[in-house]
Formats: structure tokens, sequence, C-alpha cells
């Protein structure tokens, strides 16, 4: 039972990730699709505030669970600043991270803009 909760402490770092990928550049796969651009757009709003709100993502919770079933230590924190930051961006500021979710947005919306002008 230990190598389950060891492939989901595994499997759910991915899915994170891809989520992330998804909001920062879900506004390229979209094409015309509405609704694909709807998903996107809530998507993002949620990534916004699982950053700025006080509360921890439930992909967090769930990895930290799996790992503690799988006799491993989980982490404290959130996952992009334990899994990304620490090896993409070491001792980032969270203002910097701000910034860097502002720009994501910016560029979302400012391609969005332009698909829907034509």
């Amino acid at each position: 039972m230990l190598s389950v909760y060891r492939a989901l402490a595994v499997l759910v770092p991915a899915a994170h990730l891809a989520f992330i990928l998804w909001v920062i550049f879900g506004a390229l796969l979209t094409g015309r699709r509405r609704w694909a651009a709807g998903l996107h757009g809530l998507s993002m709003l949620y990534g916004i505030f699982i950053e700025v709100a006080p509360v921890t993502c439930p992909l967090t919770r769930l990895e930290n669970w799996a790992r503690r079933r799988a006799g491993e230590q989980p982490f404290a924190g959130d996952f992009i600043r334990h899994q990304l930051l620490r090896v993409i961006y070491p001792d980032i500021s969270l203002h910097l991270l701000a910034a860097g979710a502002g720009a994501v947005l910016a560029v979302n919306a400012w391609i969005y803009w332009r698909r829907f002008r034509r």
C-alpha cells in the first residue's frame, strides 16, 4: 500500500505543474473555443486566489497527506515555493512572485483581447 501513496505523492506534483502551465500558457492553447477560454479564465482566477489568499491549495494538502502515508516528510509552505522556486529561483521574494503572476495575467489578457477583437 505504501507504493500507492508514493505514486500519489509523485503524481500530484505532476498535476500541480500541469495546472500551473495551463494557467501560464492556456491562452495560447484555447484557440477560438470560448468554453476553453472561459475555463482558462476561471483557472487564472483560482490561481491568483490561491496565491494571495491565506489558504493552502488542495493539491498541496493531498501531496503532503500522500507523503505522510508513504512514510515521507511532508513539506511546509506552498507548492510553488517548495517544488519550483527552490530550483528555478532560490530565495525569490513574494513581491517578485506576485509581479510575475501579474505579468502572466497581463500577457494572457492581451492574447485574449487580440483574439476576440477580430
